[in-house]
């Protein structure tokens, strides 16, 4: 599949993206949709979730990469790709690029998490570390495209791409035909534009719903605007998303097909993250848990049966854990204390005896003792505690003030 200068400029249709199917077959997964209980009953209609994570690179991306780079004249192919990337779309154009016999330079910041680095080169890229934001990043690629002749590769904008990730709406309606709502991560919009283009044709009355999130939502200004503006320093966990301009391309599809952009916190978010882990057992990482947020943040509001699309599971392990504790803490199941005891033998195995009668567990202890603002016998302590949800919280800190500690934050 290749498009001349102004087709870049046309609309993605289906032909593209039932083309696109074609050309991945063999080389995609056909990723598994899973039933959600959980979701099922908080929603009160039937929850699938489209397990994108489970695809090879362990994202969406490699879709849109292959068709993109496979769409190439041979003598482009032959000057080779050039991309930039934080991590998912780094490892798709890595591995088409390797299944096509292709030469890939891939541009990441030299923040990038280790295993992104590390599978990316294993998928046969050579991997070059420049800048510490996206935006250096994506210039020293581009530049590099300039100066060697090699195609660079966008992430979402461009239609051979948007086709690309669109197949994975054709399998959501192969999958789960009777579904009424789609709802999908957004970031530059080159999931959420392919897979509108391909179930809006075969389904115009299903609902697709966006969702970005808050540090990193340029779409409903853009929309609002009527043109891509850009959101000046975004900033949020969730990586896959975190896009401060809309694309072209698909921002036009975007405005057109997509019935609604909706925001999500970084509490939402987190919990999202947890709640696949624990309820599904899937690892997701944040961006991919952008649907299951919107569910959880709103479920009155989506229409069942509802396909939520879980884009990816590369997730740092380091972030995993920051973004598990912060999790836990939305939920209640974190309790972090500060309160001040009398500086005496026993007084610490005194106050622990309270916390365990109600059967908090503690995590950690540190004491303050020479702080000027503390009395002569006076002594601080912060405690980080393991609870059982906002209720558990509550009778712990009823305990605290009953045994006559007076919690200080």
């Amino acid at each position: 599949m290749s498009y001349s200068t102004a087709a870049l400029v046309g609309p993605v249709t289906l032909d593209d993206v039932r083309g696109a199917q074609k050309m991945l077959s063999g080389v995609a997964r056909v990723t598994a949709m899973e039933g959600s209980r959980h979701l099922s009953q908080l929603v009160g209609a039937p929850v699938h979730l489209k397990c994108e994570n489970l695809q090879r690179t362990g994202s969406f991306k490699l879709r849109g990469a292959y068709v993109r780079i496979a769409g190439l004249l041979p003598e482009q192919r032959a000057a080779g790709v050039v991309a930039a990337s934080a991590g998912n779309h780094a490892q798709g154009v890595a591995l088409a690029s390797s299944l096509l016999g292709v030469h890939a330079t891939v541009f990441m910041p030299k923040g990038a998490p280790l295993p992104k680095i590390s599978a990316t080169r294993e998928y046969g890229a050579e991997v070059r570390l420049h800048g510490q934001v996206v935006d250096e990043t994506l210039a020293a690629a581009q530049e590099y495209a300039e100066r060697t002749g090699a195609m660079f590769i966008h992430p979402f904008d461009h239609p051979d791409v948007i086709a690309g990730q669109g197949t994975v709406g054709l399998e959501v309606l192969e999958q789960c035909p009777e579904v009424r709502t789609v709802v999908v991560g957004i970031g530059g919009g080159g999931l959420a534009a392919g897979i509108a283009v391909a179930v809006k044709a075969l389904r115009p009355d299903v609902r697709i719903v966006g969702v970005q999130a808050d540090g990193a939502a340029a779409y409903p200004p853009s929309l609002a605007a009527g043109r891509p503006v850009a959101v000046e320093h975004p900033a949020t966990m969730a990586d896959g998303i975190k896009v401060g301009r809309p694309g072209d391309v698909p921002f036009r599809i975007v405005g057109d097909l997509v019935d609604e952009v909706r925001t999500v916190s970084e509490d939402e978010l987190s919990t999202a993250l947890l709640l696949c882990l624990e309820r599904a057992k899937l690892v997701v990482e944040p961006a991919g848990a952008s649907p299951v947020a919107a569910l959880l943040s709103d479920p009155g509001a989506f229409e069942g049966p509802v396909v939520a699309v879980l884009s990816g599971g590369n997730v740092d392990p380091v972030l995993m854990q920051g973004v598990l504790r912060h999790g836990m803490a939305a939920q209640g199941r974190y309790l972090a204390v500060r309160l001040r005891l009398t500086d005496r033998p026993g007084a610490l195995a005194t106050l622990l005896g309270v916390l365990s009668v109600v059967d908090a567990n503690v995590l950690d202890v540190s004491h303050v003792r020479t702080d000027p603002r503390l009395g002569l016998t006076e002594a601080e302590v912060e405690l980080h505690l393991e609870t059982k949800g906002p209720e558990h919280c509550a009778e712990v800190g009823r305990a605290l003030h009953e045994a006559g500690y007076p919690v200080i934050g």
